[in-house]
């Protein structure tokens, strides 16, 4: 429906609910798309002719401008586990709902998050705050990269769990950057 011209905006894909099944859709419709590797670490599988070790890929994707993706990929080699999580990052894109939502800031701009959302993984919780303008990211460094590239410029967060695993506390603070359009009605969403 891309190629032939049918749907021309990535907003027309969340509107009628479609999904994302190819990253070349991605490619088109978010051309300024960047990416980011959170994590890459070595996992072991235990054999009958030994151990078997591959790279874990962590990968972040995002225009910076409302749309965020997270991805993980695991291979042999570091480069090709960084492109399948790549590749997995550009399918799970969802918009990102931004706003002026600290009782502090009544700017209107879209430089945080209009509520409190929370998201959880694993024993991980992570609230995300709204917060002024000009405050900043204050959160662990790949929790801050995601927001970062979510669009996201001021925000609190406030974990708790085993928040030294990674790939938690990225999974918890995805979900709860999806819950921004979770919460909200679907006529809000559509609009």
């Amino acid at each position: 429906m891309v190629a032939d011209g049918k749907i021309t905006s990535i907003d027309e894909i969340f509107e009628q609910g479609f999904k994302i099944k190819e990253p070349e859709v991605v490619d088109v419709l978010l051309p300024t798309l960047k990416q980011e590797v959170l994590n890459v670490g070595l996992v072991q599988k235990q054999t009958d002719a030994g151990e078997r070790a591959r790279f874990r890929a962590l990968v972040a994707v995002g225009n910076e401008d409302g749309y965020l993706g997270i991805g993980v990929g695991k291979d042999r080699q570091v480069r090709s586990a960084i492109e399948k999580a790549t590749f997995n990052a550009k399918i799970n894109v969802i918009p990102v709902r931004r706003g002026c939502g600290s009782w502090e800031c009544d700017c209107g701009q879209p430089h945080s998050l209009q509520f409190n959302v929370s998201g959880k993984c694993g024993s991980v919780r992570l609230e995300l705050i709204p917060a002024p303008k000009g405050l900043g990211l204050i959160a662990n460094e790949p929790v801050k990269v995601m927001l970062r590239l979510a669009g996201i410029k001021d925000c609190w967060t406030r974990s708790r769990g085993s928040t030294r695993t990674s790939s938690s506390i990225v999974f918890a603070a995805f979900g709860a950057i999806k819950n921004t359009y979770n919460i909200a009605t679907p006529k809000d969403w559509a609009r």
